[in-house]
């Protein structure tokens, strides 16, 4: 039985009757409907069609654990009280599963008091907000992958280190270390494709094991969607070929930092003309451009736990990789968190350049709007624009951003405008996550650690 693909198959609708219909006229029998978690990590079941009609008519729960538990899967507060929650099924986000014939997917989130807890509803609430002030929102993530030859069993087996890349002759871009792993993309370029997550360019990176994905620009909340959606069925494509293909920032000496840039531009609600560009202006963007670029930079330093929260993210921040790490912008300027793309009025955007790939997406963008519409609204002084290397320049007027995941945190957890943009239930909560994540990693002691310690001290 063949499976379904998105040229026959269109499953996103715009409510819960025509999603039934599309899954009736589709043929679809199975249904896998989830919610996204703190680090999304889509977290579904496997309902039968008949269910599956019946949430989307609004008659679904589930367990109110998953904003409760860190990316271990360890309740963060052993006392909380778990019950069931109504759950809302976006009829939207409907798409082919890729994994079993007749086979769909859909996105739910928390109705009950865990809404306000939601990422997905965070970003759901700025795109609101944009449209509000007469904007739609337009985002893509492109990123990098590390994939290794290795198998769930021999990662374990090894202890999780002394893994052996894939595409161990690799290099940046060369055709003649692409060319034997052509088939290995076509095959994932199709996957995902036929998910509906539409895929700009797949191909080869730098070094052993690297690849990298480019996703094209869609609607915010569904950009967020198709990128949390290509990191796992991704992970699960190469699994099933024997391989570990992760999105960790950093896996460590001999692979690279990866990264998990946002791409990020307004358009008029009312005649569709893209807003960041004026092509009579000397550099070819528009005020409101700038005021949006200078509403990421002066708040990035405080907000930086939201697109960057992973104890290991932090990790490619450092002296000798390409990610930035200062509040900097700049056109065509690979060294900036924020980097221009001015090149055609239609193509004009931004590229929010400190999320890794192990990002959030629906922090990192809900984040990026959030400070670029505080921006609009607030038109604070834009620094001057970065030439050359931007990775230890601190624009005058803005703070260095933190270099771990506590500061970082400690920063949002005391961060007013933060409470005042999402809410101090959400705040407070992420924060909460955020430490537990921190501390996890604390108590542990590394290898490297070991070596550098054990006899010298």
């Amino acid at each position: 039985m063949a499976r379904a693909k998105s040229s026959d198959t269109k499953l996103a609708a715009a409510t819960p009757a025509k999603a039934v219909s599309a899954l009736r006229q589709s043929k679809i029998r199975t249904v896998h409907l989830g919610i996204f978690d703190n680090d999304a990590c889509f977290r579904a079941k496997r309902l039968p069609l008949a269910l599956a009609e019946s949430a989307l008519r609004g008659e679904y729960s589930f367990v109110n654990v998953l904003p409760q538990w860190d990316i271990g899967e360890n309740v963060i507060d052993p006392a909380f009280d778990f019950v069931d929650e109504p759950v809302s099924v976006d009829p939207s986000s409907g798409r082919v599963y890729p994994f079993e014939p007749d086979a769909a997917l859909y996105i739910g989130s928390y109705a009950g008091p865990s809404a306000a807890l939601s990422p997905r509803a965070l970003l759901a609430d700025q795109v609101a907000r944009a449209a509000k002030a007469g904007f739609d929102v337009k985002a893509a993530v492109e990123c990098e992958f590390t994939v290794m030859a290795e198998t769930a069993e021999s990662v374990r087996a090894k202890g999780y280190a002394n893994l052996v890349p894939a595409l161990p002759d690799n290099r940046c871009w060369a055709a003649d270390s692409a060319a034997p792993y052509a088939t290995f993309c076509a095959d994932l370029e199709a996957m995902i494709n036929g998910m509906d997550i539409p895929v700009y360019a797949l191909g080869t990176e730098l070094g052993p094991g690297c690849l990298e994905a480019t996703l094209m620009a869609e609607d915010a909340l569904r950009a967020a969607d198709s990128y949390a959606l290509f990191r796992q069925m991704t992970k699960a494509f190469c699994r099933q070929r024997g391989m570990t293909a992760t999105f960790m920032a950093l896996v460590g000496d001999g692979f690279q930092g990866l990264s998990g840039h946002v791409h990020l531009s307004l358009s008029d609600r009312k005649t569709g003309k893209p807003l960041f560009a004026d092509p009579k202006s000397k550099d070819g963007i528009s005020p409101l451009a700038r005021k949006f670029i200078a509403g990421i930079l002066h708040q990035l330093p405080d907000w930086t736990a939201l697109c960057t929260q992973t104890v290991n993210a932090y990790r490619r921040m450092v002296p000798g990789m390409w990610a930035p790490r200062t509040p900097t912008w700049g056109f065509n300027n690979y060294s900036v968190a924020v980097r221009v793309a001015a090149a055609r009025p239609e193509t004009t955007r931004i590229e929010f350049r400190i999320p890794a790939s192990d990002t959030n997406p629906f922090l990192a963008i809900g984040m990026a709007l959030a400070a670029g519409l505080w921006g609009i609204e607030n038109d604070p002084p834009l620094p001057a624009p970065v030439t050359g290397n931007a990775r230890e320049t601190v624009p005058k007027g803005l703070k260095p951003l933190p270099h771990d995941l506590k500061i970082a945190t400690d920063r949002l957890a005391a961060n007013k405008l933060a409470r005042a943009t999402f809410g101090d239930r959400f705040i407070d909560h992420f924060v909460k996550t955020r430490y537990q994540e921190e501390a996890a990693l604390r108590r542990e002691v590394s290898a490297a650690e070991r070596r550098r310690y054990l006899e010298t001290l």
